[in-house]
């Protein structure tokens, strides 16, 4: 049986993609999957959960764009992974290993590299993050969300690019809304918005829902996952907040009329995978490369979302959505078109073929 190994991690939006991949992998070829992700954070308890694939914690520094002393430490702590991973790899001997990116990728990636392992890699944005700019260095094979993104690789990389939109697990395509009301608590007559603060807190979102709850609730049951931020405001039957909704998500996902949240490329292709329109309000500012902006963008021009770019025009846009019912299925239908590529099973193949030398039908 052959091993492939996978790596990724750091937050969330770096490792359910690469699971999407490895679940659509196992049924195409017999394979045991590994992931090395960070021995610190959320990596392995995500990893673990989803059954059948063993985790490797190995250190990792994050990659920053800014001067930082933090930098010259985190230093220490790339090459600690490096050794950690070759360690690893060589044991393991895995047939290639795929990249889903973020920080915690790059000293596995240049691990494989340097035993001679292809590395495939992913990018889920319009703009490379700098840890797939540096994978890309060590990588046979580079796939990306976007066609756009294509041209911002070098033109010697090109002909090693696969657009194949951003993988996203099959619970999304196979949900539920019945289970998702079930699990939710919400009657059938009533409309859902689904308030997606993230898996950490997004404080900007948690806070306009706050604010604007009275006015929310009186369209929507409001159901918010507010992340692992601090959280006093009462639940209701018209507003139903969630630290993490977790395994349940493509449920209650699949229930909601419109979702609301930032567009990290997880939360947008999931939404997309659904059929949902979307209200969306991208990080930006000095502290972003300004990635969720692009996301955004191209979704509004897909017609799928409405971007929020003055939040205090939240309630009139969300209320403008909630009466007019023509304009919500239009968007529903542009969000499916974009989301029907199953990126997933795009790559999977691609990955099988590489291994066995077969091309998957």
């Amino acid at each position: 049986m052959v091993t492939i190994a996978f790596t990724g991690g750091g937050t969330g939006g770096h490792i359910y993609p690469g699971l999407a991949v490895a679940g659509a992998l196992k049924k195409s070829v017999d394979c045991r999957i590994i992931w090395l992700g960070s021995d610190k954070g959320m990596d392995a308890s995500i990893v673990k959960k989803d059954g059948g694939i063993e985790f490797f914690g190995v250190p990792s520094g994050k990659l920053r764009r800014y001067v930082s002393f933090q930098n010259v430490l985190d230093i220490f702590k790339i090459i600690a992974g490096f050794f950690a991973a070759r360690k690893i790899l060589k044991k393991e001997k895995p047939g290639l290993l795929f990249s889903k990116g973020g920080f915690v990728s790059v000293p596995p990636v240049v691990a494989a590299f340097s035993l001679n392992i292809p590395v495939f890699a992913h990018e889920s944005d319009f703009s490379p993050g700098l840890a797939t700019k540096i994978n890309s260095l060590f990588s046979k094979r580079i796939f990306t969300a976007y066609q756009d993104t294509v041209s911002q690789f070098p033109a010697a990389y090109h002909h090693k690019i696969t657009i194949t939109g951003n993988p996203v697990r099959d619970a999304f395509r196979t949900a539920d809304k019945k289970r998702g009301r079930a699990f939710l608590g919400v009657e059938e007559k009533d409309r859902i918005l689904l308030a997606l603060g993230g898996s950490q807190g997004a404080k900007e979102i948690n806070d306009l829902v706050r604010e604007h709850l009275d006015e929310l609730t009186k369209w929507y049951v409001v159901v918010h996952q507010t992340g692992q931020a601090e959280w006093d405001a009462p639940a209701s039957e018209r507003y139903k907040p969630y630290r993490y909704i977790d395994e349940d998500m493509p449920h209650a996902l699949a229930a909601a009329e419109l979702a609301l949240g930032r567009s990290g490329a997880g939360t947008v292709w999931e939404c997309a995978v659904a059929g949902k329109p979307m209200a969306l309000i991208p990080l930006r500012g000095s502290g972003t490369r300004g990635d969720q902006v692009e996301n955004a963008r191209f979704f509004e021009k897909a017609g799928a979302a409405v971007v929020v770019n003055e939040t205090k025009r939240l309630v009139e846009i969300i209320a403008g959505l909630a009466a007019d019912g023509e304009k919500r299925a239009a968007m529903a239908r542009a969000s499916l078109a974009v989301g029907v590529r199953d990126g997933a099973r795009i790559i999977a193949d691609i990955i099988a073929a590489e291994i066995t030398g077969k091309e998957v039908k």
